[in-house]
């Protein structure tokens, strides 16, 4: 439960700091104290987004803390998911800075807007007059049967397996478009695929066929300088080969006699011995080298093959003939395999969906069970409202699709008369009747829920009199299990608060302020006493007032 709210420098308000018990808490005041103000500072407090206008001093932060009880709500378990100290008694604190950057703290641990509305929605409940238009919606009335027929852990459940449906059904949607788009290609990519598969491709083989092709086509001029080196070095009489080994006899006669002359021939040896190893790889070298006009056609064909091929892919080497030939192959495979994943995700979602449906079914079910329960509790608290012939039908049908909360469209009809023949709720229902309709379910879905807090803001439109007296009571009962409080212009249900909260605002020095103060029993009277005949309070709006506080 809320125990108490400290608010700084937030629009009217400069500071306020303010308890609460656990009661049925009733805020009153004239229209523009402030009493928006004040939920406004709770919207903060629960996550609702902040800017600028927030600030009544643009030079100061705006600080609003509050303070819950936590203990009785088994909310261990939130705290640990989102790695937040628990406390029994939480404090949360939101910051917006004159540069208009806002902070939030959950027990000083800085958090972002979706932790802080994560806990806050399991602390407090604020039924503002637009929210009783809630209860038009589809959803809002599915989400009542929820509550009653304690479907959340199946909602929960059911959230997991269509989050993971939604998200394979569009990788499946995605898979087949692309599979598509290869298809149109693949006919195209398999022939050039086994255009080089037939071609057998070798790494190195372009740069030695064009070495061959060379030699080939100059074999002639490759046999006379072969030869001609052969017959130069080994000529009988004027080879240089017999010429270098006659220096190198007579190099040997004075090689012993000096140092630079053993060194002289130790050169000529080698040099000779080098030469000598010339003469006979080119005699090898001119023995190999034979013409053949077949060999050579073979690689000038195989060769032009390996330009159109790169030409036709616009590449230089073979490497990256190869390397385009193994992306062609991965394209050709890609489409089988994407075959593969096509017929596999088929599958798996064919079991989501039985899944699904097994799911949805056991929320039908309780939806179905809890119908019955929610016409006959709000049916006796109409009664007490003043609408004893009032008439609730819920009409539960089958969805051909899943919806976010299961596969029902729901219905609601409802009759506020007797020989008044039901019609959808939304087009029957008027205001006044809306409002004790969303106060009655309030009522019913507080008997299954474990929320601490719930605020009315004014619930009590277009109602008065007997009718409003017995809102304050219902009110006041709800109170004996949760938290209470009501924002209202009615003595009948501001009369029935075990406590009583007056906003006002006042200008001092042309600077207004609002503030909230915790009535005690004289100043109650005479607030009362106050919304029953105005600012010129009489004897007979006293005594009434009195009456209606005891």
């Amino acid at each position: 439960m809320l125990l108490s709210l400290s608010v700084q420098n937030y629009a009217l308000i400069e500071h306020l700091n303010i308890n609460f018990t656990n009661q049925f808490a009733t805020i009153t005041g004239e229209t523009g104290a402030g009493k928006s103000i004040l939920l406004g500072a709770l919207g903060l407090i629960m996550g609702n987004r902040a800017d600028l206008s927030s600030l009544k001093d643009k030079e100061k932060k705006c600080v609003i803390e509050a303070s819950f009880e936590v203990s009785k709500y088994n909310l261990q378990s939130l705290f640990e998911e989102n790695d937040l100290d628990y406390e029994n008694t939480t404090i949360i604190r939101r910051e917006i800075l004159p540069s208009g950057k806002s902070r939030a703290f959950i027990n000083d641990t800085p958090v972002n807007l979706t932790e802080l509305q994560l806990l806050a929605e399991s602390l407090i409940d604020i039924h503002s007059q637009n929210q009783t238009r809630e209860l038009e919606q589809e959803n809002y009335q599915i989400s009542i049967l929820d509550a009653i027929g304690k479907n959340a852990e199946n909602l929960k459940e059911y959230a997991v397996l269509l989050s993971d449906f939604k998200q394979k059904t569009k990788e499946l949607d995605q898979i087949i478009a692309e599979k598509n788009t290869l298809f149109t290609a693949q006919e195209y990519n398999a022939y050039l695929l086994n255009e080089l598969e037939q071609v057998g491709l070798q790494s190195n083989e372009q740069a030695d066929l064009e070495e061959e092709l060379l030699s080939l086509n100059n074999s002639e001029l490759i046999s006379e300088t072969l030869s001609k080196i052969v017959s130069t070095a080994n000529e009988e009489q004027f080879g240089f080969v017999n010429s270098l080994k006659d220096c190198r006899n007579a190099l040997q006669k004075i090689a012993n006699f000096s140092t630079a002359y053993s060194d002289l021939f130790e050169r000529l040896n080698s040099s000779l011995i080098e030469i000598e190893d010339i003469a006979e790889t080119a005699y090898q070298l001119g023995e190999k080298n034979v013409y053949n006009p077949e060999r050579l056609e073979f690689i000038s064909s195989r060769l032009q093959t390996i330009y159109d091929l790169q030409k036709k892919h616009q590449v230089a080497t073979i490497d990256e003939l190869l390397e385009i030939k193994n992306q062609l192959s991965e394209k050709v495979l890609l489409v089988d395999n994407l075959e593969d994943k096509i017929i596999a995700l088929n599958q798996y979602l064919k079991d989501k969906k039985e899944e699904l449906n097994t799911k949805a079914a056991s929320i039908t079910t309780n939806r179905r069970e809890a119908i019955p329960v929610f016409i006959d509790k709000i049916s006796s608290i109409l009664f007490q409202l003043g609408m004893p012939d009032s008439q609730f039908k819920m009409e539960l049908n089958a969805a051909n699709q899943f919806l976010s909360n299961g596969k029902d469209e729901l219905e609601l009809l409802f009759s506020a008369n007797k020989g008044t023949s039901l019609g959808s709720f939304k087009k029957v229902a008027s205001g006044g009747e809306m409002s004790r309709i969303m106060l009655a379910i309030k009522s019913v879905l507080a008997d299954f829920s474990k929320l601490p807090t719930i605020i009315f803001d004014e619930i009590d439109t277009g109602v008065s009199g007997e009718i409003a007296l017995k809102m304050g009571e219902i009110m006041k009962k709800m109170s004996e299990n949760r938290q209470v409080f009501a924002i209202t212009h009615l003595p009948q249900i501001a009369s029935k608060g075990d406590a009583q909260f007056k906003v006002s605002k006042e200008t001092i020095a042309e600077n207004t302020i609002s503030k909230i103060v915790k009535l005690n029993a004289e100043e109650r009277i005479v607030e009362i006493a106050e919304m029953l005949s105005g600012k010129q309070i009489t004897d007979s709006a006293l005594s009434h007032a009195k009456t209606l506080l005891n």
